[in-house]
């Protein structure tokens, strides 16, 4: 009778059950086959299988071996299957007996790499997995010891991380006491996420400083234009001191994602400060947005409540660029491939920067204006349309650069932030920034005094703004009303959303 172990795949960031089952003839000839659709890194599982449980001092199976794993037809990539083919093939052959088993066989999960010496490595996903087996009712999980804290932050399972073949036989024979491994304090662990740069040490910069309180307010995407050592790119690896931390479960989701896509480091068990993901501009498609044969996580993903920060904007490939169009407004992404398509999650802020002109600078006269003009055509207009919030940063006056005082710290941005952020909770439901209203509820939301419209139709007309730019415009005013306490939006808060459009203005 074939003997049964349970496992996963990985499809995105989910996972979903795979049974692994071994089925033993020692009246045939030796043969070891896998099916299943196995990929390269499954079939070489026989031989370092083979190894462990050698080196480990258990018997390998003679005869015909046929090892399944199910469903059939689901690709299975990576060396997660492992550890659980050889526990199938140890109760197959009797050396462990389900029935005096410390464990339920029958809801038990296993996954891991095997060494030839039968140590333990750890997998991709484990925390998927957790999830995906207690929601379909498993009451164990056993994976390797370097994972257990990761799988441990999912609470109604009781995970044992394991070093060696020899320990799992232990685990399962009753000869070790099953100690669950404790669960990690999510609460400790987010308040304790070390914080970033700290706006108080970037001199000057204010009216950047105030565009980054909108946007990170809102969840507005920002782009930044100056020359040169402005402090565009210090203040961006800023802006997530000023964002709301993760809450537990927006951690767990960026966790998942990190796990999946084998990111996280090693003996990480939680993702606990919002991601910054900085991809350099000679980055693919594929790496920004995901893909591969088997899809994988790309950086917007990676991104995933936190914030993509691309640096030199006009220097990435336009058709690198015109991929995030459908992510920014979607919020996800969805990869297509012949067997199937997978969708991944892209909830990001994107924050740009780039120069005004490939040098650094802006020459004097016509000629810097038509160096600028060229430089800047090389970002299309629908991509513009969807960043929100233009602003310029100028290079920082000596006064500045040399004083005493310093500016406008992180703790005071991160006030004002999380004061608009009650505001649009209270009116609009925790989780909807202000940039992710429907319009339905936009509408509703962002009532224009009669000064305010007069002033935002003359701003349309005038400067020959996109329907698009519309919404953005009172979206931007809807935060800055929500930073001003004020429930109406008045002329004001058009007036310095529009002024947010630059290039707008210059294109």
């Amino acid at each position: 009778m074939p003997a049964r172990v349970r496992s996963y795949l990985l499809v995105g960031v989910e996972a979903r059950p795979c049974e692994i089952e071994v089925d033993l003839d020692d009246t045939s000839l030796e043969r070891q086959t896998i099916v299943g659709l196995p990929d390269t890194a499954v079939r070489e599982s026989l031989e370092r299988v083979r190894s462990a449980m050698g080196n480990a001092g258990y018997p390998f199976p003679r005869g015909k071996t046929v090892i399944n794993l199910a469903p059939a037809d689901v690709r299975k990539e990576g060396p997660i299957y492992d550890l659980p083919i050889a526990v199938a093939l140890l109760i197959a052959q009797g050396v462990i007996r389900a029935e005096r088993t410390g464990l339920d066989l029958r809801r038990a999960v296993f996954a891991g790499e095997l060494a030839l010496d039968g140590r333990v490595r750890p997998v991709k996903g484990a925390i998927a997995a957790a999830d995906g087996a207690r929601a379909d009712g498993m009451s164990a999980f056993v994976v390797p010891a370097d994972n257990a804290g990761e799988a441990a932050v999912v609470e109604g399972i009781s995970v044992f991380g394991v070093r060696s073949l020899e320990e799992v036989v232990g685990l399962l024979a009753g000869d070790l006491d099953p100690e669950p491994h404790p669960p990690p304090d999510v609460g400790k662990l987010l308040r304790e996420s070390p914080a970033p740069v700290d706006f108080a040490e970037i001199r000057g910069q204010e009216g950047v400083k105030r565009a980054i309180v909108v946007a990170a307010a809102g969840s507005h995407n920002l782009l930044m234009l100056g020359p040169a050592g402005s402090g565009k790119t210090m203040m961006a690896k800023a802006l997530p001191g000023v964002l709301p931390p993760l809450n537990a479960d927006e951690a767990i989701e960026v966790t998942r994602i990190y796990s999946a896509a084998g990111a996280l480091a090693q003996g990480q068990s939680l993702v606990t400060s919002r991601p910054v993901r900085t991809p350099h501009h000679t980055a693919s498609s594929p790496a920004i947005v995901g893909g591969g044969i088997v899809p994988r996580a790309g950086e917007i993903s990676l991104a995933h409540r936190g914030v993509l920060f691309l640096d030199e904007l006009p220097e990435f490939p336009r058709d690198v660029l015109e991929t995030l169009r459908q992510p920014m407004e979607d919020h996800v992404v969805t990869i297509a491939r012949a067997h199937g398509s997978v969708r991944f999650p892209a909830s990001f802020m994107l924050v740009a920067a780039m120069n005004p002109t490939p040098r650094g600078d802006v020459a004097p006269g016509e000629v810097g204006k038509r160096e600028m003009a060229r430089y800047l055509s090389r970002l299309s207009g629908p991509l513009l349309d969807r960043i929100d919030i233009h602003i310029e940063a100028p290079a920082v006056p000596w006064k500045e650069l040399t004083g005493q005082a310093s500016g406008t710290s992180s703790a005071q941005m991160r006030a004002q932030v999380a004061g608009a952020r009650t505001t649009a909770a209270s009116r609009q439901g925790p989780g909807i920034p202000n940039a992710r209203l429907p319009g339905k509820k936009l509408d509703e939301l962002a009532p224009l005094d009669d000064a305010a419209r007069s002033l935002l139709g003359d701003a349309i007309t005038g400067l020959g703004l996109s329907a698009r730019a519309y919404d953005k415009i009172r979206r931007v005013s809807r935060t800055i009303a929500d930073l001003a306490g004020a429930e109406a939006i008045s002329s004001d808060h058009v007036a310095e959303a529009v002024g947010y459009r630059l290039l707008d203005r210059r294109v």
